[in-house]
């Protein structure tokens, strides 16, 4: 897998499982969070769909595989991150440097 930056902040939203869905889905609460988290799991922009929620901490709906409540209590334990993009980007960059050396 090649990690490639986008040419706008936003561009990662085309490739977004979730471009065709219906919002109403995304935003819910409840058991219904799970089904909405579920449709982030193969999500192949699904670390810059986070990172761009938790960067302009967006209050509502599913965001990168999180709940409202999860982000606020990432955003709590983390308050000394000033960007998430950034940090997000490096985790996934090191990640990947380390699985292809195995």
């Amino acid at each position: 897998m090649t990690v490639t930056p986008f040419e706008s902040p936003q561009a990662w939203t085309a490739l977004s499982a979730c471009k065709n869905a219906d919002p109403d889905e995304l935003f819910v609460s409840g058991a219904a969070q799970n089904r909405a988290k579920a449709v982030c799991m193969g999500c192949p922009v699904r670390t810059e769909c986070l990172s761009d929620a938790l960067d302009n901490r967006v209050e509502f709906g599913v965001w990168g595989g999180m709940t409202e409540r999860e982000r606020r209590a990432l955003l709590r334990r983390r308050p000394d991150v000033t960007s998430w993009r950034e940090l997000l980007e490096t985790a996934r960059a090191e990640h990947l440097a380390g699985t292809q050396a195995v």
